[in-house]
């Protein structure tokens, strides 16, 4: 019998696991996770924290039990430390010490780490002093533990990107100071200026004192409480508070298979083909650990949940001998902060440009449904386009929350995935009642100011 041993409780393992359950139910699957919590919603810790998901358990995609009722065996407090890829064992410490497991195909979803980024300090304080990450079920129950213990009446938080921006939700929620600093010259660097800016101004709407351009050096604790020494406009500046929580990105956990001679690339992410397969024979890897087939940029980094579930279904299935292909992401995302959804799709003018392609991008907004109806909103859409082509590129969205802004960004990643102009978008037979739309979505009226614009061939008209 044939036994797949996947490493990591998140998305990917747990995603692999299931999938070579669910097409060999006589397959011997083992599901090797460092902590006690397999399958944990860490996309979902920000809301326990707002207190819109109680109790923690709730987080869990599915229990311990239902997860064992599949057939696979989990081995938690686990932790994978050695790959011997010529006798296929997995070396792993628990509490009962070290031991192997033999496998026949071995599947990796180790995903990322919290970045520091440099800043000092932040590798020496810890939940102890007051200083926070927020990347496993582990840090929620630190900072859990902390917000209860201490009360603490104010929190910094170093980074404005997605979780940053919704762990300040939850802060103020608590009735906390909140300080957001951010390196860039707008929160959530992931969208232009001109969309970001309102998400901005929705943190100050709900009490959050943002400091964009500001470039974190140190975190120091004093008698006083933390200190984090920043540097804006080329001016040392200092902000405190009694609680820091840094958010400044991911990096790849890849120690376990770099250490079995697997090959890194982009960001040190291990490279996979899109059957998910290492260099190394009988081992595939998928989630935040591997590199990304993006489909308009080629090989990259983008660690997203999204991404880490689908590649771990394809690594499960190919485990067993199946020829399945990771069809590529074009990194949607989307957000909500306090009231305001903000979402991108594919590519923004400048990462076109350096993808090669020669971009145009136009900005529109358009109401979320006809106007006559009540409650009508404005969606703020840039949209980017190749001029010589007229191919759809890219997507950036910002809407109330109630507009169908999700909706909206996920026909654009449709439109990606199959690769459609900008004029084929506005083609589209999209929904429409006056509750809800318009006989032009907001998404067609945004292509077709595109194309007013920038139309690769224009028609010519004869007087």
């Amino acid at each position: 019998m044939t036994h797949i041993v996947a490493v990591g409780g998140s998305d990917a393992g747990i995603s692999a696991a299931l999938r070579a359950r669910e097409l060999d139910p006589d397959v011997d699957v083992t599901v090797v996770v460092a902590d006690a919590y397999p399958n944990y919603s860490i996309c979902g810790i920000p809301y326990y924290f707002s207190g819109d998901v109680r109790p923690w358990q709730a987080l869990a995609h599915r229990s311990h039990a239902e997860l064992e009722a599949t057939g696979m065996r989990l081995r938690l407090d686990t932790r994978a430390t050695a790959i011997d890829v010529a006798e296929r064992r997995l070396t792993v410490t628990d509490r009962a010490g070290e031991s192997t497991i033999a496998y026949d195909e071995l599947v990796v979803g180790t995903g990322a780490l919290p970045s520091f980024a440099g800043i000092a300090g932040l590798d020496a304080l810890g939940p102890g002093d007051g200083v926070h990450v927020i990347h496993s079920m582990g840090d929620t129950f630190a900072l859990d533990a902390d917000l209860e213990r201490r009360s603490p009446g104010s929190a910094i938080i170093i980074g404005a990107g997605y979780v940053g921006l919704e762990m300040a939700e939850g802060f103020r929620g608590r009735g906390m100071r909140v300080t957001q600093l951010q390196r860039g010259p707008e929160v959530l660097s992931t969208l232009d200026p001109e969309l970001a800016v309102t998400v901005r101004e929705e943190l100050e709407t709900h009490g959050v004192e943002v400091h964009t351009g500001t470039s974190v050096r140190s975190v120091e604790k004093t008698d006083s409480g933390l200190v984090v020494h920043a540097e804006r406009g080329g001016r040392a500046v200092t902000h405190a508070a009694d609680l820091v929580l840094a958010v400044v990105g991911v990096r790849p956990n890849t120690s376990l298979l770099e250490a079995a001679g697997a090959r890194l690339g982009h960001g040190r992410a291990v490279i996979v083909d899109e059957h998910m397969r290492t260099a190394l024979p009988h081992v595939f890897a998928a989630g935040d650990g591997v590199i990304t087939h993006h489909r308009l940029l080629g090989t990259t980094y983008l660690p997203l949940g999204t991404t880490a579930h689908k590649q771990g279904r394809i690594a499960g299935e190919n485990a067993l001998g199946g020829t399945a292909r990771f069809a590529g992401s074009v990194g949607t995302q989307v957000v909500k902060v306090f009231d305001v959804v903000a979402a991108r799709t594919g590519l923004r003018h400048h990462e076109a440009a350096g993808a090669g392609f020669r971009p145009a991008t136009t900005a529109a907004s358009a109401d979320d449904h006809k106007r006559y109806y009540p409650g009508a909103q404005p969606i703020d859409i840039r949209v980017t386009g190749d001029r010589d082509t007229g191919r759809l590129l890219g997507a950036q969205l910002t809407g109330r929350l109630g507009t169908e802004t999700a909706k909206r960004v996920d026909t654009f990643a449709t439109a990606l995935y199959a690769g459609l102009t900008v004029d084929q978008v506005a083609e589209l037979d999209l929904s429409y009642t006056p509750p809800l739309g318009s006989p032009w979505d907001a998404v067609q009226i945004a292509t077709q100011a595109w194309s007013r614009e920038h139309a690769a061939h224009p028609l010519e008209v004869t007087p």
